[in-house]
């Protein structure tokens, strides 16, 4: 991973370097990658969702690009719109769900980068949940059991 920042621009509708991952069904594009911060763009399809989770050690950021997501931050259900910012402090269990009918496409992005990408990297077209949930814990990205969903 690059220690600093490149400049440029992440041309819409692609990935930093052209990369593209299949993460559960949705698709991921990095925007921007540095140890200091990491951004990509998420897209779900309606249903589509990433369980409630902790990054131990990364503040998050969800702007919201069209459609709503539902979130559950801190054990908290709410709603974010089309260019609504979704701030995630570190330690602070979340997951987010697209409930509605129609698609989302948002901008993500953690400060520091941590291991994130790396773990895109190892989760791109894996479907295997438990090797999903070990691989993210040995990329500091810790699960909590699904009940947490509910």
């Amino acid at each position: 991973m690059a220690k600093e920042l490149a400049k440029g621009i992440t041309a819409n509708g692609s990935g930093f370097d052209g990369v593209k991952w299949n993460i559960l069904g949705q698709t991921y594009f990095p925007k921007a990658v540095c140890e200091s911060t990491f951004a990509f763009e998420t897209n779900s399809a309606p249903g589509q969702f990433v369980p409630v989770h902790i990054h131990p050690d990364q503040e998050e950021f969800i702007l919201v690009q069209e459609g709503q997501l539902e979130l559950k931050l801190d054990g908290v259900w709410s709603t974010a719109k089309a260019g609504d910012l979704v701030r995630m402090p570190r330690g602070i269990p979340h997951g987010y769900f697209n409930k509605s009918n129609k698609p989302c496409r948002a901008l993500f992005w953690v400060s520091p980068a941590g291991k994130l990408k790396e773990l895109f990297d190892e989760l791109h077209d894996k479907t295997d949940i438990p090797t999903i949930i070990k691989l993210s814990a040995e990329h500091d990205v810790d699960f909590l059991p699904e009940e947490a969903n509910a």
